[in-house]
């Protein structure tokens, strides 16, 4: 076997990795958002429950989970190319986090004021508008 037929071509490992840069920016704002959102509910849960109407355990809660979720999304968005399966993942568990923020803005559940409930919206609006970019960054990877 000759050394070409073994080895990936310079210039392909190249340009896959200059094809992924959009998605890797675009999970690597997702990560910071992600996480600096979860780290503001676990260390200010008290003065932002009151702004938004949200008990703080459920925020300290939230907090911890956006905050692991953010680490594990930033840690993805360091591959040079990274990969397909992990991104989708990304990609449903935020089409998943937009859609049931809808629901709980538009059932109020968990007893949101009005301002929380129009943060919520905004959120499902920026986790919805990540995947969107995410989705297109990928489907770019693929092509």
């Amino acid at each position: 076997m000759t050394t070409s037929q073994t080895s990936v071509h310079p210039a392909a490992t190249t340009g896959r990795a200059a094809a992924a840069r959009p998605l890797r920016m675009f999970l690597g704002l997702d990560a910071a958002v992600t996480a600096g959102n979860g780290l503001i509910y676990l260390l200010a849960a008290g003065p932002v429950g009151d702004l938004l109407g949200l008990d703080t355990g459920l925020l300290r809660g939230i907090g911890a989970f956006l905050t692991v979720y953010g680490i594990l999304v930033a840690v993805l968005a360091t591959r040079e190319v990274p990969a397909a399966g992990p991104t989708k993942v990304v990609i449903e568990a935020n089409l998943l986090w937009a859609v049931a923020s809808v629901a709980t803005a538009v059932f109020g559940w968990f007893g949101p004021d009005t301002v929380g409930t129009v943060w919520i919206l905004m959120q499902a609006a920026v986790v919805g508008g990540f995947a969107v970019l995410q989705i297109s960054g990928l489907r770019k990877l693929g092509s």
